[in-house]
């Protein structure tokens, strides 16, 4: 969008005198931008040109950002690979052999390159974090209702069982800081009915910034441990808030397994009728993605048997138990998860309020994902490794971030 972005800067249609006055900005291309489509990887959404600017790209014109690039996904966004027949394949910034991450992967390595200063994503399973974790950036999963989400399109439209949010993403912690700040205090519930009218409490950062903080540590989801390096990356953080003199310590909240069945029910209780649904005859889907379609598509009595087998031949009552109900789900089947959602919610706030005598926790910090970046079709092989994200998702009411270390 570059030379359309020129057009704009030599309108009044940017405005140079905002907070944002001159930053490149670049998105996911789920976001609407005047003149140009919204694939979000698939053949049947190119040549439909968006007729007006959604509310992210108003609200970032009026701050002075100039959007110019939109950036690459996986199709049916339900995957940590960025790989589609209409863009091709995203790499991995530091090795061409591995994923830069997804759905958000092409914002990601772009900002890992230093090809753009600060972008948007979307999130529903970890998909602005993990791609930070995966190409070596920041990002920001915002609280239902901080950011905007109206004027994109998604491969779930009406899914609502684990809400997707929007999120901003930067190059250094600095850029990621000032972007959030500076894009809230420009009131983006002016633009988009659905995010809360609360103002950015200058009050509170500055509590924070001065504040001992108590800082949890939960090392595993019991579901994929985390490898060595991503262990190790943990401990770095841990000790560096311990030396900072802040109080550290583990915790096991309640099971995050429980969370991931109940994340993953409600995410595809369709069937994966709806991501499918857009799917031209012979077009690639992810190997991710595939992998739950296949399950999903299996008869009910196949599937009853291979779980037996996998729970009791191959000994692994973890992936039994997330296959043994993968099946769509009627309104029925669907409400009833949605209680045992509010019901895990309400849990989880209790555990963290009362936790060490009511002390509470100021912060959990987690791996960003059981691995480091996967080789290109790995996620065939690590669809279950997303509960360090997924779980936040689900129980929706906290920010959360992911920054790579060093």
């Amino acid at each position: 969008m570059v030379p359309e972005a020129e057009t704009w800067l030599g309108t009044d249609e940017i405005n140079l005198q905002g907070p944002l006055a001159g930053v490149p900005v670049s998105m996911k291309d789920t976001v609407a931008v005047r003149w140009f489509d919204v694939s979000v990887g698939y053949s049947r959404n190119t040549g439909r040109p968006c007729l007006v600017d959604g509310p992210h790209v108003r609200l970032l014109k009026e701050a002075g950002a100039v959007p110019f690039v939109k950036t690459n996904v996986p199709v049916t966004l339900l995957s940590f690979e960025s790989t589609n027949d209409v863009w091709g394949r995203c790499v991995n910034p530091h090795n061409d052999k591995y994923s830069p991450g997804g759905s958000t992967g092409g914002e990601a390595a772009l900002l890992a390159l230093g090809g753009s200063r600060i972008g948007v994503g979307s999130d529903v399973a970890g998909s602005v974090r993990a791609p930070a974790h995966f190409s070596g950036c920041y990002s920001l999963r915002c609280s239902t209702g901080r950011w905007p989400k109206m004027g994109m399109s998604t491969s779930m439209p009406g899914q609502e069982g684990v809400p997707s949010v929007f999120s901003p993403m930067a190059r250094t912690l600095d850029d990621l800081t000032y972007f959030s700040r500076a894009f809230i205090k420009c009131g983006p519930w002016r633009y988009d009915h659905s995010v809360h009218p609360l103002e950015w409490r200058d009050n509170i950062e500055d509590e924070f910034r001065e504040k001992v903080l108590r800082v949890g540590v939960m090392r595993t989801d019991r579901v994929v441990d985390p490898s060595p390096a991503c262990s190790r990356a943990l401990d770095l953080v841990a000790k560096a808030l311990k030396d900072q003199g802040h109080e550290v310590f583990d915790v096991e909240p309640p099971s995050p397994y429980e969370a991931l069945v109940l994340a993953s029910q409600l995410l595809n209780a369709d069937g994966c009728a709806m991501f499918r649904s857009f799917f031209r005859t012979g077009e690639h889907t992810d190997p991710g993605a595939g992998q739950m379609s296949f399950y999903m598509d299996l008869p009910r009595p196949i599937k009853y048997l291979y779980y037996l087998w996998v729970k009791y031949v191959r000994r692994d009552p973890v992936w039994a138990g997330l296959l043994k109900d993968w099946h769509p789900k009627t309104a029925f089947e669907n409400w009833k998860l949605v209680a045992k959602r509010e019901a895990y919610k309400a849990q989880w706030h209790d555990w963290w309020r009362e936790l060490d005598g009511g002390k509470g926790m100021d912060f959990m910090i987690t791996p960003p994902n059981a691995t480091p970046a996967v080789p290109h079709g790995g996620m065939k092989d690590a669809v279950s490794s997303c509960g360090y994200t997924f779980l936040f998702n689900l129980v929706r009411r906290d920010f959360s971030c992911t920054q790579h270390c060093r």
